[in-house]
Formats: C-alpha cells, structure tokens, sequence
C-alpha cells in the first residue's frame, strides 16, 4: 500500500469512527439522568436497564458484567461508563433486540400441528424452476439455517434402476437421492435439535419405492421416526422428537396413474412465466390474489382418497416397507374443499395447497382452513409459475394457521426477509408455536375468524436515532461509482422504510426524511404503529441510499417478530439481500410498546 493510499484510508478511517460527538440528544439526556459526575455506575446501569431498557429482573451483576465487557476500550473509565461507553454499549453486539441468550423458550410439547414450522420448497434446487442444477448443496445451507422441512422430488433415473432427485419435465439437472440423504443425516441437528421433516414428491414403482425404503431406513437408522403401519390420532410434539427424521409423502399408488397426471399438468405450465423481482424484491402485495387460469399446481396429484381409506384398492405390490417409513400422510381426498377440509377425530393427516388455492379457500373457507390446521398440518407452496423461485406473502398461509409455508430459500427478496424474520422467533429453533387464538375453539365451536374486523391490542413506538457501520462493510465507491477522492464525505443519503407486516389491518410501510452526504446518518424520527394481531406482527426495516438520477441502492434490511422484541434503546444489525448478517451494518432504535 502507498503512503497516499495509507493517509487516504487512515482519514477514511478517522472521519467515520464512531464517536461520542455523534450521539443522539435524547442519549445524552438520559445519559446525564442515569449518571453522576459524569460517570454511571453499575448501580446507575442497574437502574437503567430495568426502567428505560424493561429488563425487571435485571441483576446488578448483569450490570456489572456489562461494565467488565467493555473494559478493554480506551475511553474506559475505572469508576465505571462515561458518556462515550454508554453509547458504545448502546450501540453494541451486546444490546439485540431480541434476546439470544433464551434459546427455544416456547412450549415445545405440544404436537407438531401447534407450530409455524420453517419449511423449504424444492430444497435442491441452486437457481430457478426450470434449469437450474440440482444438489445437496442448498439442503445443507438451508439446515444450516433453521429449515426443518425439506422437499424433495423423487424420480427413477435413465435406466429405470435407481433414484434421483430433480425437478421433474424441466431441464434440470438431476442429483442422486442418497447424496441427498446423507447430506441430511449429516447436517440436519447443526442449527436445531428439533425434528426435520422430509417431504417426499414421489414419482416411483413399486420397486424402487422398495430401493427407497433401504435407503432411508439405513441411512437415518434409530434417529428415522416411524409409526408403522398405524394413523397417528395426533401428531407427537418437537421435544418428544428432538434429534428425529420424519417422512411424509401421500401414501403410494402405482407409477403410471400418478405419472399421468402429472403430465397433463406439466403441459399447463407452458407458455408461463413470472417476472424478474427489483434487485431487492418487489413490495409485498395485499393478501388477496386475483385468480390465475394459467396456474400450474404442481403437487395436484396428491388429489386422492383419503390416506388409509380404500386401501384395499391399491395394487398389491405396493412396498408395504415404504408405506411404513410415512409419519405425516399427505392428499387431497375425492372431492371439493369441503372434503379436503374435513377433520377426522382419529387421524392427523397433511393437506398441500397452493398460494393461489389457498386464497381462493380463505374467501369462503377461512374459518374452516383455521379449525383444519388446529389439529392437521396445511403446507402451502408457491404456484407454478414462479419459475424464476420468487416467493409470495407468508401472512396469507400464518393467519389461517397454516404450519409448513413452503419457501424457495434461494428466492431472496422481501417475501423471504419475512419468513426469515418470523424464524428468528424461539432461538431460531425453526419452531415456532402458534398463538392461542390458532389453537383453541370458542365454548360454542367458534374459531378466530381471519376476515373478522378487531379492536387494537397495542401500539408499537419505534424511534429510528441513527446508523452506522456501512463504512466497514461496503467499499467507499460502492454506492457512488464516480465521487472524486474525497468520496467519504459525499453519500448521496439513507432513505429508510420501516414498517409492519402482519395480518391486513396491521401492514403498512412508512418513510424517514432524505439524508445526504454522512456515512453516519442521524434521523431521529418516530412512527407508531397500532397492532390488531400482535402476535403474527413482524417489524420491517429496510435501507436505502437515495439517487435522484438513477435506481435507489440497497443498504440492508432486517424482520423482526413483534412478540419477541425486547423494549428499551437497542442496536439493531442489518442484513444484506439474502438474509446474512452484516458485519458493521446496524441502526440504534427505541423499541415501546404502549
């Protein structure tokens, strides 16, 4: 490095350091409030954490620890925090707004079909829908992340004698179904300890199912959760099934009848496509969705008698070990959404929906899609013609209580920040209960209604101070190609949304004023935002770097659930497009609820 470039980014450095000079007013005041001389103690910090940050049960020794972990800094003062550690406490890793240190802390006992459950759609495929690669790679990164659902569509190879794991009719290239399942085996429980589901899209013979049933048994051994031949009255909990892998597909029938009708839908999909997303995602739409005639539904063929009914009409070579491997049974009953929707008292089943069909169910079936999903498990998917992987509004499938809302975990873009927001919930244990509402019936069989206009529960006040910290994880040219030398002081400006997205009444996005040229930006504004249903809320937040002559540049995003924030002033990190956490990147806000 010359000595030019050197002072150049030494002044670079210096001029963007975060630094006592640039805290907030409203700090400083309760600064001075919680202080004495100039110093705040760790009896000070006590009180502080537990009236302006709501921690009640915060400890002096929690205070005291807070003080020791920033002992290592210059501006440390031995009697305890000056003005410029407090705000680096404040700004600090140390002060999320949710608070990690809780883990899983929901009532895990309750059966599966109680909880929103992080799950993966087509989890092998690298790219798009129709001629992307298919591999384990993207199973083990979404484990890795929390997905306890993942997908996969099984189909006999080239020479009819083995299985592979692709997209089917597309131009996908195939990966082999026991790379697949080892990858799983290896990586489910890095993430959670929680159980991991695959589900199976299953286009097999007899024989091959057989083939599958080896595998499967041999690869997950005594960690493979298998009920036997019996119906499960009522799916078991997560905690009795921790460290467990689950199947669940539609019970088989022969090849070529489910091999048909998959080819006259496959021939309703030609000619569809869906639009490139803005390079962040385009801005959720309204639940409602307008009908599309040209839909392909591609796991249709779960359009069957219902499992365990008229089995006796099955061929009789059927694998009989293959049927043994299904914990949770799939399909679609004979019949219209009545049947679909029926609850049997002395089975537990799963229902596959599209988004589009689930739209069109929740105008006349709201209600009943609620009283299904309390003790059967819905898993929505998105519509066919999403071939570009794009994703659709998660709220839709959540307010009807629906468990698994199938994502394409490589669709990045606004629609998967939520879905990545809600599984921060619970220690990201990829579990996340649902609220009572979901769960309980009225003394008169009555259950929440989705549609229903409800009163506010309560008004969530977030303060946007500040950010900080593009300035370490950004090039200095990168929202501005041509500054001149001295670019570090010439940002166009932060534009800054935040916003809530919940059930209808709650959504809404609102707008910060324009900042131009400072790397640390201080906006000082306040939104308020009244909640109806709280607990399905997640806050929204999203930066960008305004440019009057061309596109806005993205400057990082974060989804909060409401139900966990954490009240008081605190540091919120940001996230790039596809989910992962910045190194710097992070906003100071005041969280209230009132």
């Amino acid at each position: 490095m010359s000595k030019q470039t050197y002072r150049v980014c030494l002044c670079f450095s210096r001029r963007f350091k975060l630094a006592v000079a640039e805290a907030p007013e409203e700090i400083r005041a309760l600064f001075s409030q919680y202080s004495e001389n100039g110093i705040m103690t760790d009896n000070h910090l006590q009180r502080f954490l537990i009236e302006v940050q709501k921690q009640e049960k915060a400890t002096l020794e929690e205070a005291q620890a807070i003080i020791e972990s920033l002992k290592h800094l210059a501006i440390f003062h031995r009697k305890g925090l000056n003005l410029e550690a407090f705000f680096k406490y404040l700004f600090g890793d140390n002060n999320p707004p949710l608070d990690l240190k809780l883990g899983a802390h929901h009532d895990m006992t309750a059966p599966i079909s109680h909880y929103f459950i992080y799950t993966g759609h087509n989890s092998y495929l690298t790219g798009n829908q129709l001629s992307s690669d298919c591999s384990d790679v993207p199973i083990i990164n979404a484990l890795k992340k929390g997905v306890r659902v993942i997908e996969l569509d099984i189909w006999p190879n080239s020479d009819k004698d083995d299985v592979e794991v692709l997209h089917g009719r597309t131009l996908t290239t195939p990966v082999q179904l026991i790379k697949c399942l080892r990858s799983i085996k290896e990586h489910a429980f890095t993430a959670s300890e929680f159980p991991v589901v695959i589900t199976l899209e299953d286009h097999l013979t007899p024989d091959l199912q057989s083939k599958v049933s080896k595998m499967v048994t041999q690869t997950f051994g005594d960690t493979l959760f298998s009920p036997g031949s019996e119906c499960l009255k009522e799916f078991p909990s997560p905690e009795s099934l921790k460290r467990r892998i689950i199947i669940s597909t539609k019970p088989p029938k022969e090849y070529l009848e489910a091999k048909e009708i998959k080819d006259k839908e496959s021939d309703s999909q030609k000619g569809n496509a869906a639009p490139d997303e803005e390079a962040w995602g385009k801005e959720i739409h309204n639940l409602k969705g307008a009908d599309d005639k040209n839909e392909l539904d591609e796991d249709d063929n779960d359009a069957e008698e219902d499992p365990g009914e008229g089995d006796h009409k099955l061929p009789h070579d059927i694998a009989p070990e293959y049927k043994r491997l299904i914990a949770i049974p799939a399909g679609k009953p004979k019949g219209g959404l009545e049947e679909c929707l029926k609850v049997d008292p002395d089975k537990a089943r799963r229902l596959s929906l599209s988004e589009q069909q689930l739209e069109n169910a929740a105008e006349t079936h709201g209600k009943e899609i609620v009283r299904f999903t309390q003790r059967n498990i819905l898993r929505v998917y998105p519509k066919g013609i999403r071939v570009n992987s794009s994703n659709y509004n998660p709220l839709i499938g959540w307010m009807h209580g629906a468990q698994m809302v199938a994502f394409n975990m490589q669709g990045y873009g606004r629609s998967l920040w939520i879905m990545q927001g809600m599984f921060r919930a619970n220690g990201g244990c990829g579990f996340v209960k649902k609220p009572d509402f979901l769960l309980k019936s009225g003394p008169h069989g009555e259950v929440f209604d989705p549609k229903a206009k409800l009163p506010v529960q309560k008004t969530l006040k977030v303060k946007i101070y500040m950010g900080e910290g593009w300035y370490y994880d950004f090039h200095h040219t990168h929202f501005d190609a041509y500054s001149p030398p001295d670019f570090y002081v010439r940002v166009s400006g932060y534009n800054l949304l935040v916003g809530i997205a919940g059930v209808p009444a709650d959504t809404g996005m609102k707008k910060t004023r324009t900042l131009e040229d400072n790397w640390i930006p201080v906006w000082d504004e306040e939104f308020e935002f009244p909640l109806t249903v709280p607990e399905l809320a997640l806050l929204r937040i999203e930066v960008h770097e305004y440019d009057m002559s061309e596109k806005d540049d993205f400057g990082g995003q974060t989804c909060l659930p409401v139900r966990e924030l954490r009240e008081g002033i605190r540091a919120v990190p940001l996230h790039d497009r596809k989910g992962e956490k910045y190194n710097s990147v992070k906003l100071l806000v005041r969280l209230e609820f009132v």
